[in-house]
């Protein structure tokens, strides 16, 4: 009998220990699950019950059911703001990857007493505040006087209208947004860092040029990093807000406002807090919900055919 208690007693003792370090876990999570609760899962669940209510703030939620959804499907600006999200999208994140890759690959290739300042600078774009940015660009971007049109008269060029051109509008905010890649470029960078160099060392042995080396080695290598800049660029650029509000629906702008630049979040900012129709931003925040769920979703089932994971 004694053996058999000898035997028991260290069972219980590691399940003891393995209660004490699962409440010593939750202790410290505890402060991002309540934070998680109170400020992003009960929000979420407040305006799916609003996005089935009439509720403009001043008076009580009304249910009405679907309608805010049915509505969705007759008003024209829905169908407009998507357009010009899902356009957005198209050409911001494929040339932000290309754009970034560039740069990251130039970087690594960058001696690393001065890699440093060039990975500071190229970041610093990141952290400039979105309306800083929305104005800064609104200048570079004016047809008259604007540094853009000025570089394209040097040239020859004659610039179109950025601002006020419908064909022009959306181009030039996929140029504006350009400018805070720094984000992905550092990722980017990290993931180059991490290729082994005996792989490049054998493939020059083989007689590989560079770019046999780049698209066999360096892509599979940091695919893993392109997929996830890709899903969460994709989500960033349906989320599009603040610097296209600043440049053409803000109050010093408002007579610039265009709906080319007529993003998906910027109609749901406004029927929210400027019209209050509160029910029906709720119903358009779970529509682009939806959205960005289901696209990302296919981003992962297709990425099985293209991401490489060294572990597998």
């Amino acid at each position: 009998m004694s053996v058999l208690q000898n035997e028991i007693r260290p069972k219980k003792r590691i399940s003891n220990l393995q209660k004490k370090e699962t409440l010593a876990a939750l202790g410290f999570i505890s402060p991002w699950i309540i934070g998680f609760i109170v400020f992003t899962f009960g929000p979420m669940i407040a305006s799916l019950y609003l996005s089935l209510t009439e509720y403009d703030i001043l008076r009580p939620p009304l249910y009405v059911g679907l309608d805010n959804y049915a509505q969705l499907l007759k008003d024209p600006k829905i169908a407009k703001s998507l357009y010009n999200s899902f356009f957005y999208a198209i050409l911001h994140v494929p040339l932000a990857t290309i754009v970034a890759l560039a740069m990251a690959v130039v970087l690594n290739n960058v001696p690393r007493r001065a890699a440093g300042f060039f990975r500071t600078a190229f970041y610093l774009p990141s952290i400039t505040p979105s309306v800083a940015i929305g104005t800064l660009w609104l200048w570079l971007l004016n047809p008259r006087i604007g540094l853009i049109n000025r570089g394209l008269e040097f040239i020859g060029i004659n610039g179109p209208n950025w601002i006020a051109d419908p064909n022009w509008v959306k181009p030039g905010i996929v140029l504006m947004s350009l400018w805070s890649v720094g984000g992905t470029i550092i990722i980017y960078l990290a993931a180059l860092r991490e290729v082994p160099k005996e792989l490049y060392e054998a493939s020059r042995i083989d007689g590989a040029s560079n770019w046999k080396q780049f698209t066999k080695i360096t892509l599979p290598m940091i695919s893993g990093s392109i997929f996830f800049t890709l899903i969460v660029n994709t989500i960033g650029s349906l989320q599009i807000f603040s610097e296209v509000y600043t440049m053409y629906f803000g109050q010093m702008n408002a007579s610039t406002g265009t709906d080319s630049a007529l993003f998906f979040v910027i109609y749901l900012f406004r029927q929210a807090f400027e019209f209050l129709n509160m029910g029906y931003a709720s119903a358009m925040a779970w529509v682009l919900f939806v959205i960005v769920m289901v696209l990302t979703v296919i981003q992962m089932a297709f990425s099985k055919r293209w991401v490489y994971y060294e572990g597998e």
